[in-house]
């Protein structure tokens, strides 16, 4: 089930309106890059993540479920996935990820309790 993938946890400490654009991105295991754009629309949420330069400038989206902590006071963002987690997800498609349903069925089952790591943190 991937429906739940778009939807921040409870405990996330996101407040809807937050705007997270330059906030850092921090994985289990260290620094990602920088919110680029983000939406918080219910059931349809995301980060879209500037990687920089430790996986050649590529965008990555995240489902707003592996968000586990907003610091607003950092301006970080502290997400449930490695970065090699993050740096195979499936690539980035900024003309595909709003319409295209069977892309982010697949970025969906990626990050779900389906996907790969089984929804857990490795």
């Amino acid at each position: 089930m991937t429906e739940h993938v778009w939807t921040y946890k409870s405990t996330a400490g996101h407040l809807a309106g937050t705007d997270l654009t330059g906030y850092k991105v921090e994985a289990t295991d260290g620094d990602i890059g920088k919110v680029d754009k983000h939406s918080y629309e219910v059931g349809d949420a995301y980060l879209v993540v500037d990687t920089g330069v430790w996986i050649f400038g590529k965008e990555v989206l995240l489902p707003a479920s592996t968000v586990i902590q907003i610091d607003v006071d950092r301006e970080k963002v502290y997400v449930d996935r490695t970065r090699e987690q993050i740096e195979n997800a499936p690539e980035f498609h900024s003309e595909k990820h709003l319409g295209d349903v069977d892309y982010r069925a697949e970025l969906g089952t990626y990050y779900s309790v389906g996907g790969p790591f089984g929804g857990r943190i490795v």
